[in-house]
């Protein structure tokens, strides 16, 4: 019996599913797979080359494609024979999940988790989520709002404030990040909500923030722009079961503009068991896998299968139907070699600004100067 071996992310969302499904593929073929699992942040942010030298199959995130294509560490999944499986995959994306794997002409992941920033809120406290910005605001000087800050989830939030103005930010280096105008606005909601929340949100992950709602007797009642985790939808998870739904209007055409997130299942090129590895990632990414084990595994399913599901839907107080909206219409971020960095950077040049009441001017005159250096790493 053969063994291969995967890196995912340490979360139940993340690793639960993983070992759930390889168990059935195990007896299905034959080939185990052990998983191993690292924390949100360094999934965020270790290198993905080092990871392929060390694992047949690797849970990416799609920002990383750039780089991927630039190091040649990962395999690529549009092999010659299975076009027919493919136009399925792609078929069944919810959103742009499936295409932001797709970089330079090639496939290099297949989603199998899909998200964005939703809302997550109270309906034990609520009787409804927020549907306005302004009604985030009212909360907000009540004290009964959170929202994570800690990078990168601030720069998110300015991608995703952007998005919903109906003017989002530009994917190619070669030009402004966000005109000066719209980055004023943007950065002065951010500023507005920021001195509303508790400071500790600079340090906080969406988990954190998850964490703090579902406490016994806490007050926290919405977070507005958060990912979507579909653990806290599930009955018994957590004392207070949180629901999600579309994220609260800042602009005037519905919920647009949310960044994308999410996961993707990709392959090692130094694998020495590619082909293998290869059917396992088109077998999980499958609609009949997503909508079945993976779902009653933990996952948050990347295919519309399971989104469109019943029974999926049922266990998690329909979070799916209730963000698909959001979902369908996020914006996929840049993904060019050289944008991890400018991603840290520019948290943590907004979370500065923030923190040291800078000019809104300067705050994003900053962030297009560190936008358009990753031209040269991006050519």
């Amino acid at each position: 019996m053969s063994t291969l071996k995967g890196m995912t992310w340490s979360h139940p969302r993340g690793y639960d599913p993983m070992v759930a499904c390889s168990s059935l593929w195990e007896r299905k073929t034959g080939i185990a797979i052990e998983w191993d699992k690292r924390s949100l942040q360094d999934f965020e942010s270790f290198p993905v080359e080092e990871l392929a030298r060390a694992y047949d199959l690797i849970v990416i995130d799609h920002p990383h494609v750039g780089q991927i294509t630039a190091e040649r560490c990962l395999e690529p999944l549009d092999v010659t024979g299975r076009e027919a499986e493919r136009a399925a995959l792609a078929a069944g994306s919810v959103g742009q999940s499936y295409s932001s794997y797709a970089w330079q002409g090639r496939q290099w992941a297949f989603p199998i988790d899909a998200a964005a920033q939703v809302q997550a809120w109270r309906p034990d406290a609520l009787d409804a989520p927020a549907a306005t910005w302004r009604e985030v605001l009212d909360l907000a000087r009540q004290g009964r709002v959170l929202l994570p800050l800690r990078p990168p989830h601030c720069l998110m939030t300015f991608y995703t404030l952007a998005g919903n103005l109906g003017r989002p930010c530009a994917t190619d280096p070669s030009g402004d990040l966000i005109d000066i105008e719209t980055g004023c606005q943007v950065f002065e909601t951010m500023r507005e909500i920021a001195a509303l929340v508790d400071p500790a949100c600079f340090e906080m992950d969406p988990i954190a923030v998850f964490e703090r709602m579902t406490e016994a007797g806490s007050r926290i009642v919405c977070a507005p722009l958060i990912y979507g985790y579909v653990s806290f939808a599930t009955s018994g998870f957590r004392a207070n079961r949180l629901a999600f739904a579309d994220i609260p209007v800042v602009g005037s055409d519905g919920p647009i503009g949310s960044a994308l997130g999410g996961t993707g299942i990709a392959v090692s090129v130094f694998s020495e068991a590619k082909d293998a590895a290869i059917d396992f990632a088109y077998w999980i990414a499958g609609g009949d896998v997503q909508r079945g084990p993976y779902a009653a595994g933990g996952g948050q399913p990347g295919h519309a299968a399971a989104w469109e599901d019943q029974t999926v839907n049922e266990v998690t107080g329909n979070f799916y139907r209730h963000t698909r909206a959001t979902l369908e219409e996020a914006w996929v971020r840049p993904r060019h070699d050289g944008y991890m960095a400018f991603q840290q950077a520019a948290s943590d040049r907004i979370n500065s600004g923030l923190t040291s009441g800078d000019r809104a001017g300067q705050v994003v005159a900053d962030l297009t100067g560190l936008f358009r250096a990753t031209t040269q790493a991006a050519t």
